[in-house]
């Protein structure tokens, strides 16, 4: 963790007040004016989480004088996704994020972008899967719900803040598979984003919920969910009294980066600007103690390395997908 002194602190702020009168620079990074946070889902979910805490990171800082927000849901992410690529020379404050599914959506033709029609700026955390119940459910722990689910699929609704064949939905029928089930039969209630799927779950709509960590952390603390696992290679130290998937017997890994995107046409100027502040950022205080917070992992990577990471698991969930049936044939 790097703790900012106070000479850097100052001259990041002081930096910032200067931006209008053209680029400043704090500590060897360009200090941005302001950055446009483009969440291509609702309030509560991951996307949301992810986007309103780098922002709050940024702007406590010091690297960023003001950040502001705006939801766009519909068609899976493709909807914001358009949008700023239609309106590419009016976005050139605008971060979108994103995550896996990008390339699940994109694989799957819910819409017909990829992140090769976006400049790629990098990740900046990894958040695993978490399988939660009520805290008044019968099952304590991931086998007892496989259980339930093999003698009758139908009797499990599952809840995801995202649409079928993304990243809540596969991650959980692969663990259902591992487990002796048939994947296929998962009875998933697609949500628009964590905070609806997370209601659907308290209500009783469904009778567990696959999301990301960072979306259960909270309830699960406060005592009116229980996680049953999660999908890290071992326990975290943030939540030492949940298990793993793994310590179940059932060996599944899983981290779904977050990450930053920019409008195609961006200047080379304003891109490279805009990835030195991303990689800025993951180095504050600030950021270190709200990823502790979320649960989050740190996963950095910038530039053409991200770019890399993403052709890599375009191949690697596209296989699974396909044998999981959720896909036809891999791009």
């Amino acid at each position: 963790m790097t703790i900012f002194n106070f000479t850097r602190r100052a001259a990041i702020a002081a930096s910032a007040a200067l931006m209008i009168a053209g680029p400043s620079y704090a500590g060897g990074h360009q200090v941005v004016e302001s950055i446009h946070f483009l969440i291509p889902g609702g309030a509560g979910g991951g996307w949301d989480g992810t986007a309103r805490g780098i922002g709050e990171a940024l702007r406590r800082s010091g690297l960023v004088e003001k950040v502001s927000y705006e939801n766009l849901s519909g068609g899976g992410g493709g909807r914001a996704i358009a949008r700023l690529i239609e309106t590419a020379d009016r976005q050139q404050n605008t971060l979108l994020i994103s995550s896996t599914p990008i390339v699940v959506r994109s694989l799957q033709g819910i819409f017909p972008q990829s992140f090769r029609d976006l400049r790629v700026i990098g990740s900046v955390i990894a958040d695993y899967t978490a399988v939660l119940v009520r805290a008044d459910s019968p099952h304590q722990d991931f086998n007892s719900l496989a259980a339930s689910y093999k003698r009758d699929p139908r009797s499990v609704k599952i809840a995801g803040g995202s649409v079928r064949g993304s990243t809540d939905h596969f991650v959980v029928a692969k663990a259902m598979q591992l487990a002796g089930g048939n994947p296929r039969s998962i009875v998933y209630v697609a949500y628009d984003g964590g905070g609806k799927a997370m209601a659907g779950l308290l209500t009783g709509e469904c009778d567990a919920l696959s999301t990301g960590l960072s979306e259960a952390i909270e309830m699960h603390r406060a005592g009116e969910a229980r996680i049953l696992a999660i999908t890290a290679p071992q326990r975290l130290v943030e939540l030492p009294d949940v298990r793993t998937l793994t310590e179940t017997g059932l060996p599944l890994n899983f981290a779904n980066w977050r990450g930053f995107f920019a409008a195609p046409g961006l200047t080379e100027k304003r891109y490279q600007q805009m990835v030195n502040t991303v990689e800025a950022v993951v180095e504050t205080s600030e950021f270190e103690e709200i990823r502790s917070r979320n649960g989050w992992s740190r996963l950095q990577l910038s530039d053409q390395a991200f770019y890399d990471y993403l052709e890599q698991q375009e191949q690697e969930i596209g296989e699974l997908m396909r044998q999981l049936g959720y896909l036809q044939n891999v791009k």
